[in-house]
């Protein structure tokens, strides 16, 4: 890339549970995408393109949500990408800016989702015709197949190899869940905001062994947007104090490795997730130690501890004890999920991403209210998409 991104204004919605708002999803990135604009101080006119990122609508779903903010024309791209889809509308917005292509580019993601959990693939159906029968079919091979919900019990499975191998405990597990519900209390725009101790979370209903409720992310409704500009822009429109630099940002997808060893652990993506982390910290010339604050995609409790290891934060199997030496919360070494995370903000697949880049924009800019990371300036977002795809990206300012 021949340029420099930046993000200069980032919204988004409450993310709530399905159902619990009477709105639809242009209303929520009317609501997003207006709060983004107003925070970059600029208007829709100045957008030259918009990729929109979301899983469960009807294709041209996103003209329709981007008209409630104008209608000047500009090309608008439907991304869907599985959970990772927020981080790739952000990573085309990055790209069409960083190529020179463009100065100024919307990037916008939402959800309107129904309760309960999700089917074989993000549309709901059947697992012979889903893109992630290949995943299963591991899963099933090695571990058979249960009559849970699909998701928790492929990731339910690789916690429990985790612990097999590494002698990980259901006691770290539950600090996860723990830890990011105790940091959304803070997060008013997270769906839950209520404290858990570890023994409570431990007791709380099975979903699949050994992940209780408490430790699974929810479905949601909601949205969020990011404003990516030029150098050129930041500079012509005075706007360098609110400018956070995206110092590095990858993608990767699946390959031979995800499916190769018959782990649970590989085929839920954490193979990529090591890729995309060590393209990341190779194009910016930043590693993991010079992060402050996470943004990962604890869609599970366990999927926090993979990305613990993934990103090089420590070895591997070492990760439930990173999260019982409280490493990872306030006062550690670094803050993971200060917004609360997938578990406790919320999961509207479409908006992830984008509100994982939001959350880190408020922390980098010391705007961020009681969950501020004091010091922040390098901020981390990981955002994984079963099937697959695998985003991280990196913040500075």
């Amino acid at each position: 890339m021949a340029g420099t991104a930046y993000i200069i204004g980032v919204g988004m919605t409450r993310f709530e549970k399905p159902e619990t708002r009477d709105w639809q999803y242009w209303d929520m990135a009317k609501e997003a995408g207006g709060a983004a604009l107003a925070d970059a101080g600029i208007g829709y006119d100045a957008v030259e393109q918009v990729p929109v990122g979301y899983c469960y609508q009807a294709s041209t779903a996103g003209q329709r949500a981007v008209y409630e903010l104008g209608l000047t024309g500009v090309p608008v791209y439907n991304v869907n990408n599985n959970c990772a889809t927020g981080s790739t509308a952000l990573m085309m917005a990055r790209q069409f800016v960083a190529s020179g292509l463009n100065d100024c580019v919307l990037a916008l993601g939402f959800e309107k989702m129904k309760r309960g959990a999700l089917g074989a693939g993000s549309d709901g159906g059947d697992f012979a015709s889903s893109p992630v029968a290949r995943h299963y079919g591991v899963m099933a091979a090695a571990h058979g197949f249960e009559m849970t919900p699909p998701t928790a019990q492929i990731f339910g499975n690789a916690a429990r190899e985790h612990m097999e191998r590494h002698g990980t405990t259901a006691e770290q597990l539950a600090m996860v869940g723990a830890k990011n519900h105790r940091h959304s209390a803070h997060n008013p725009n997270a769906q839950f905001q209520d404290v858990y101790t570890v023994e409570e979370i431990l007791a709380a209903r099975t979903v699949h062994r050994p992940l209780t409720k408490l430790q699974c992310s929810p479905t949601s409704d909601g949205a969020a947007a990011a404003v990516v500009v030029s150098e050129r822009f930041v500079r012509e429109h005075g706007l360098a104090e609110r400018a956070v630099e995206i110092a590095g940002q990858a993608m990767t997808t699946d390959t031979e490795e995800s499916f190769a060893s018959g782990s649970c652990i590989d085929v839920v993506g954490a193979p990529m997730s090591r890729a995309a982390a060590r393209k990341v910290y190779e194009a910016s010339g930043l590693g993991i130690e010079d992060v402050d604050v996470i943004e990962l995609h604890d869609c599970f409790s366990i999927n926090e501890l993979l990305t613990y290891e993934a990103l090089g934060m420590c070895a591997a199997g070492e990760s439930g004890k990173l999260v019982a030496d409280g490493a990872t919360t306030y006062g550690g070494r670094w803050v993971v999920n200060p917004s609360g995370g997938l578990i406790s903000k919320g999961h509207p697949l479409g908006a992830t991403g984008l509100a994982q880049a939001a959350e880190l924009v408020w922390q980098l800019r010391g705007a961020a209210g009681e969950r501020q990371v004091p010091g922040a300036r390098v901020g981390l977002a990981h955002n994984i998409g079963l099937g697959g795809a695998a985003v991280v990206t990196l913040l500075r300012k």
